[in-house]
């Protein structure tokens, strides 16, 4: 079962996409988001989403993390392809899916966000579909105070 509200924040390292070691302190508002494969339709659907609404979580303060279990190649190819310009982590061996307690069936781990904050759990959303997610999790973020936009 995966991390719920009120639960701690895990402690996670991962690469990203430049091979770069992530340690996200989750103390600010961070949303994290797991999805099963680079290069897939609706993988590419949910990243170039949160890309396209990037400026927004700015401005409101948010981080965006994406994790699969590709590998940091996978990951740079497809940052590169599809200009991303958030951290995608790579989690070949599925040690922050476990973090999050998001089991990984058949190598991949299943669409799962994670809204924390204040090192904790905000928000879940399991079986997401891709398309209008990133602005259903930011719209959330905001109606529910976790994050807000200058005025």
């Amino acid at each position: 079962m995966t991390l719920t509200t009120g639960d701690d924040a895990p402690t996670v390292t991962a690469p990203n996409q430049d091979g770069k070691e992530v340690s996200p302190a989750f103390d600010d508002p961070t949303v994290v988001y797991f999805y099963p494969r680079d290069d897939t339709p609706g993988c590419t659907t949910e990243a170039t989403q949160f890309q396209r609404e990037r400026e927004t979580y700015r401005e409101a303060g948010v981080e965006v993390y994406g994790i699969s279990t590709d590998d940091v190649a996978s990951h740079s190819s497809f940052a590169q392809s599809e200009e991303l310009e958030f951290d995608l982590l790579a989690d070949p061996d599925g040690e922050v899916a476990d973090a999050f307690d998001v089991d990984v069936t058949d190598g991949a781990a299943p669409r799962t966000t994670f809204v924390l904050a204040d090192g904790e759990v905000q928000a879940v959303y399991e079986n997401v579909d891709p398309d209008g997610h990133a602005r259903e999790v930011l719209l959330d973020a905001l109606d529910d105070d976790l994050a807000t936009l200058p005025e």
